[in-house]
């Protein structure tokens, strides 16, 4: 007879411990989804700066850009190139990169040129591609989107 009990107990034990771990298990799966929710919201940011008169540095931040919004997804990425200086002459109108920078514009990349290098550069908007966006001092605008939370990434 003491087989008989040991067994039932073991049982019982067994049963008790599975329902014990059943809400555990609700929660950890609630958990879950809750992480899934809300990684679904947060969008990541990302700013490049370009500050080289070089197509193939240009080159290389449109494909850095684009490479993010594959990976990522481009609803889940926010992403600006800043240009200033040396670089600032890849954002006007006869510029050897031009289609490529207004192609990533056309996929949700903000383009942003200096107004402080324009103004010594004695350039204009017009004198610059279309649709882009415009920052007083490159520089700020990086430190700025930075303490945002934008990952920094210069090619």
């Amino acid at each position: 007879m003491k087989p008989r009990k040991l067994s039932i107990y073991s049982m019982l034990a067994a049963t008790a411990l599975a329902l014990a771990t059943l809400p555990a298990a609700s929660s950890a799966a609630d958990g879950v989804k809750a992480v899934q929710v809300k990684k679904a919201h947060h969008k990541q940011k990302v700013i490049f700066q370009v500050s080289d008169n070089d197509p193939k540095k240009w080159n290389l931040a449109l494909n850095n850009a684009k490479n993010v919004q594959e990976d990522l997804g481009k609803k889940n990425v926010d992403i600006e190139i800043v240009a200033y200086g040396p670089g600032l002459p890849m954002l006007q109108l006869d510029s050897a990169v031009g289609g490529r920078v207004q192609e990533a514009m056309d996929d949700g990349v903000k383009v942003v040129a200096c107004e402080n290098t324009m103004a010594k550069q004695k350039l204009t908007r017009d004198d610059m591609l279309p649709n882009l966006g415009y920052a007083k001092a490159g520089v700020v605008e990086l430190a700025k989107k930075q303490s945002q939370g934008y990952a920094y990434i210069r090619p």
